[in-house]
């Protein structure tokens, strides 16, 4: 069986419609239909209602052994997005000299793929009819569960450290805990939920079929309007191009998907799994860095920058990444 992919599938069925889809957002929102708290309303249905949903009743109907072909992915997924992660925040702190709180804002834009918003949106059209819906969910799950319960409470410790005063004047006078971003992280729906199904699947809960209908209206409708509320975003900011936001792209849209297609080529992970890792890791940088630089009033101007320059450049970098993982895996992985 070959392995190879139809780049004209994968732009006419997962790029254009992205483009479409935002485009129409981003014009939306410079004729004034919809602004900056427009989209924040729309990425809370995504990350609280229609995500989960979708992650939920994905993984559910997994079965148990299926679940060994994700340990692979889901430790290199954690230790090579994680040291991207630091790697971004000593970056901005030590070479660009942007100070410990703005690296930390970096950290969590630059440093974080944006899989809650445009993962399945991106995944699905391109892996669903060779790996299934399931399958995808689970890499989006994955990939979600190390950026929303493991990145954010990093940053926002890092970020908190970094500002000592205002955390304290925030929480009281309290010296900010490092298990505050950690509990809070897990109790979103978007960290709750694929953690929840995972469980169910392990110890052997039969999941009814007819309740899944009830999860399919809410689920569609995580893509679109994601994508949508990503084009809003981007109407409301100014974007200046300097080398910070050039770097910022670098490291998200190169380095990143090139640490995971080495690590996971050099342990023989399964090829479907590498593919959907890689493009997962190709991702734009993570919107939730910049609600974050808003609510610290940090680096908002320079994150949206990089945020919408990689944004602009995914275009052109997904379909590479997935023609040289599929070259790169032809290579070296036994087919």
């Amino acid at each position: 069986m070959t392995h190879g992919m139809d780049m004209g599938h994968i732009i006419i069925y997962a790029i254009v419609p992205i483009i479409v889809v935002m485009g129409a957002g981003f014009i939306a929102g410079k004729k004034g239909a919809f602004d900056g708290s427009s989209s924040k309303i729309l990425n809370k249905v995504v990350l609280d209602f229609a995500l989960p949903a979708a992650l939920f009743i994905s993984i559910v109907t997994v079965k148990p052994d299926e679940l060994l072909k994700y340990v692979k992915l889901s430790v290199i997924s954690l230790v090579v997005i994680m040291a991207c992660f630091m790697a971004v925040y000593y970056i901005y702190r030590y070479w660009f000299k942007a100070g410990a709180a703005n690296a930390a804002v970096m950290a969590l834009i630059s440093g974080s793929p944006t899989i809650g918003f445009l993962g399945f949106a991106v995944l699905e059209p391109i892996f669903d009819a060779t790996v299934g819906l399931p399958a995808v969910a689970l890499v989006v799950a994955i990939v979600g569960i190390v950026v929303n319960a493991v990145g954010i409470p990093v940053g926002l410790s890092l970020l908190n450290s970094a500002d000592a005063e205002m955390a304290a004047k925030r929480n009281g006078g309290k010296k900010p805990s490092f298990w505050g971003p950690v509990i809070h992280a897990l109790a979103q729906p978007v960290a709750w939920a694929p953690i929840l199904a995972v469980v169910m699947v392990c110890v052997g809960f039969n999941w009814p079929e007819d309740l899944s209908p009830s999860f399919d209206l809410i689920k569609k409708a995580n893509a679109s309007v994601a994508v949508f509320a990503a084009g809003i975003t981007l109407s409301s900011v100014k974007v200046t191009i300097d080398w910070q936001a050039i770097c910022g792209s670098i490291l998200k849209l190169i380095v990143m998907p090139l640490l995971l297609l080495v690590v996971g080529i050099i342990f023989k992970m399964d090829y479907w799994n590498l593919q959907m890792l890689v493009v997962a890791g190709v991702l734009p940088p993570a919107f939730s860095g910049i609600i974050i630089a808003d609510e610290y009033s940090t680096y908002v101007a320079r994150g949206t920058s990089s945020l919408a320059l990689s944004v602009i450049l995914f275009m052109g970098f997904c379909p590479l990444w997935i023609w040289i993982t599929d070259v790169c895996a032809h290579h070296f992985l036994p087919m």
